[in-house]
């Protein structure tokens, strides 16, 4: 099966949770800026309210980045429009709805941005592996065509029942320094990945050699030193995710 919405190859500035210096992150103001500024690819975090609809947000409980407190597992569809995702961050965004994945794909849509779509499990969400693809599946099959798209999640099972369940999408495992001391080659071809996302650390360049010999492609994460970034590129890696995508887009063209 033809992969669908494949990433091009080349440099990727990617907007880590939108223009999240400007706006408050995982949020459609975030995403607008970044559009705006013409970044062409946001990075978003994907998980589930207790009724199966997936939100974006990179907690697990809603008191860091919203107007209110606890599991994101404790609320439904129906508290949404009490839920005030821009307060936090400046009275300026005050009211800012707290996004569903249904709305970011509306946004892709009218605006033919690219997006890299973190699935939270595991560790960091009680969303269930079955219950996550189940809800993300439908709403990326409303993409339209010629709109990029990568599948990220810490969690390799997650991602190989999602590469099994779906192989036409891209998927790109996310690894933290303490797991590239395992095998991390093996879970990466595993889960079906196209990409590895590592950290960005110090032992960093050793890796991409290792990479490259594996046939993965790489994006790094979260890197906002522009001189960091340069040399990242020159190494090979091909993707930037940063919460400074708007200062970073010339790199791309260098």
């Amino acid at each position: 099966m033809a992969q669908a919405h494949l990433p091009s190859e080349g440099p990727k500035i990617i907007a880590h949770r939108g223009l999240c210096r400007r706006a408050p992150e995982n949020t459609l103001a975030a995403f607008e800026l970044a559009y705006r500024t013409g970044v062409q690819w946001l990075e978003t975090d994907v998980d589930l309210l207790k009724d199966g609809t997936p939100i974006l947000l990179h907690d697990a409980t809603l008191d860091r980045t919203t107007n209110t407190s606890g599991p994101v597992s404790a609320r439904t569809s129906q508290d949404l429009p009490a839920i005030d995702a821009g307060s936090w961050f400046s009275p300026a965004f005050a009211g800012e709805p707290l996004p569903t994945l249904a709305s970011l794909i509306d946004f892709l849509n009218r605006t033919g941005m690219n997006c890299n779509v973190e699935l939270k499990s595991g560790k960091e969400s009680d969303a269930v592996p079955e219950a996550m693809i189940a809800a993300t599946l439908p709403q990326l099959a409303r993409l339209n065509p010629g709109i990029e798209i990568i599948v990220s999640s810490f969690n390799p099972d997650l991602l190989a029942q999602f590469h099994e369940a779906a192989p036409e999408y891209t998927i790109a495992a996310l690894f933290k320094p303490r797991h590239l001391a395992k095998d991390w080659i093996g879970v990466a071809h595993g889960c079906g990945a196209t990409y590895i996302h590592p950290k960005d650390h110090l032992r960093l360049p050793s890796l991409l050699p290792i990479a490259r010999r594996e046939g993965f492609r790489v994006g790094v994460w979260t890197v906002n030193k522009k001189a960091r970034a340069r040399e990242l590129l020159g190494l090979g890696v091909e993707s930037i995710i940063t919460n400074k995508a708007d200062k970073f887009l010339p790199l791309a063209v260098e």
